[in-house]
């Protein structure tokens, strides 16, 4: 089911402040900059190689972004993997038998799968708790 690793999401309190560490110090390529409402947060994308990283900047106190912060500090926020059928990983997701508990205990309650509504990516992500 799972194609590959489409982007890690880094949370960050300030994309002005760490994006001259990836981009300056890491030499990632950075692309520009999007705001995702429904999710309250503004995105920078970068990109390495094949690779992509997604720095999450909270728009709201409210945002989930925020939250993971708060909790946890900057860092990885998620992993988001690509998939062939997006429906399919949807509906495997919605079934008991499939929940991450049942999968792999060290992940408990964190797998959602989505459709990337910006971009048309077909993905499933987890969320570091």
């Amino acid at each position: 089911m799972l194609t590959k690793i489409n982007h890690i999401g880094v949370a960050v309190s300030s994309i002005e402040e760490a994006l001259p560490y990836y981009r300056d110090s890491l030499g990632m390529t950075f692309s520009g900059t999007e705001e995702v409402p429904s999710q309250l947060v503004k995105v920078a994308f970068l990109s390495v190689g094949e690779s992509k990283i997604e720095l999450l900047e909270p728009t709201s106190p409210e945002s989930p972004v925020a939250k993971f912060l708060e909790k946890n500090g900057p860092g990885v926020h998620h992993v988001a993997y690509g998939v062939e059928d997006i429906e399919a990983a949807i509906a495997k997701r919605a079934s008991p038998s499939s929940t991450p508990k049942a999968a792999a205990a060290s992940l408990p309650n964190c797998v959602k799968c989505t459709k990337a509504s910006t971009s048309k990516r077909n993905m499933c992500r987890v969320t570091i708790s």
